[in-house]
């Protein structure tokens, strides 16, 4: 496997005010023909996490059709578990439904932060995504008891299937710094999961203390996961896993296919990988340095 590089295609202006910085977590939303709309997540001035979007066309990727001038959906009301902050993980399309799984922010006492999963839904001819409820569907729980925070959703018949990062432990610091492996749920309609704390992608590197961003997709063959981890003495990097069952995963780390640059925008870190699959080729979005700072890069599959 090996991943051509077809160079950044968007970081923010910093205009908006609720987009000041970072492009992080991209989505790819095919629209029509070969536009797709790119779903991420900004940061303002107090780095609370705002949805927001841009489109462009596979031919000429580094043009910028059209961007959002309002946020797709913003920080929650007083006390909510998103009031800090919303970033967008993954997009199911059911229908004229699409569902849109994110992460909701919250700042804490004692520790920077504790994140739980949300769900926004948007219906027929609408742009606009409206909130499931104002509490999370995936929170804290004895199987994962200090938080979740980004993951991947597929739907296979009628199962609901989900991948996501869930916190393992809080290393003494200041500030504390948080430490995450993948685990798996499953649902039969994709608000209600059943959980067992069952891992999917655990540890395997030496000083490795973080596994995140899962993107998962269910070829003829076998199951493929694309996610990134990073250690204590390195940067993000992007993995990649196989499985026949979509629950145990075989790590294949060194068939990732793509890793930093010599230089420039993703030369320090390489992370948040989304893969995606158009008229017979295979694509990849990702973050480079500063954990989407830097922007947003796109590749592609080579043969």
């Amino acid at each position: 496997m090996n991943w051509r590089k077809l160079g950044r295609i968007y970081k923010p202006s910093g205009r908006r005010e609720w987009a000041q910085s970072h492009a992080s977590v991209p989505i790819a939303d095919h629209r029509s023909d070969d536009n797709f709309r790119i779903i991420y997540t900004s940061r303002d001035a107090q780095n609370r996490s705002h949805v927001g979007w841009f489109e462009i066309d596979l031919g000429n990727p580094m043009s910028i059709l059209d961007e959002s001038d309002t946020p797709l959906l913003a920080p929650g009301k007083p006390g909510a578990f998103d009031m800090d902050g919303v970033m967008a993980s993954a997009l199911v399309a059911r229908g004229d439904e699409k569902r849109l799984y994110y992460i909701g922010w919250n700042r804490a006492v004692g520790i920077p932060f504790r994140n739980s999963i949300g769900l926004a839904v948007q219906s027929g001819d609408t742009d606009r995504f409206e909130r499931y409820a104002d509490g999370p569907v995936l929170d804290r729980s004895p199987a994962d008891p200090y938080f979740m925070a980004s993951h991947d959703v597929v739907v296979e018949g009628n199962s609901w299937h989900i991948w996501y990062l869930s916190g393992l432990d809080w290393l003494p610091g200041d500030p504390p710094q948080s430490t995450y492996n993948l685990r798996y749920a499953v649902s039969e309609n994709g608000i209600d999961w059943h959980r067992s704390g069952t891992v999917a992608v655990d540890f395997e590197h030496k000083n490795e203390i973080a596994i995140a961003r899962p993107c998962v997709r269910q070829d003829s063959d076998k199951w493929r996961m694309w996610y990134c981890y990073r250690g204590s003495d390195f940067a993000y990097r992007v993995g990649y896993a196989e499985s026949e069952d979509a629950v145990r995963w075989r790590r294949l780390d060194d068939k990732a296919g793509i890793g930093v640059s010599e230089d420039g925008w993703d030369s320090e870190m390489i992370c948040y990988p989304y893969v995606f699959d158009h008229k017979g080729a295979r694509y990849m979005l990702y973050n480079g340095n500063g954990y989407g700072a830097s922007g947003i890069g796109l590749a592609m599959l080579e043969a």
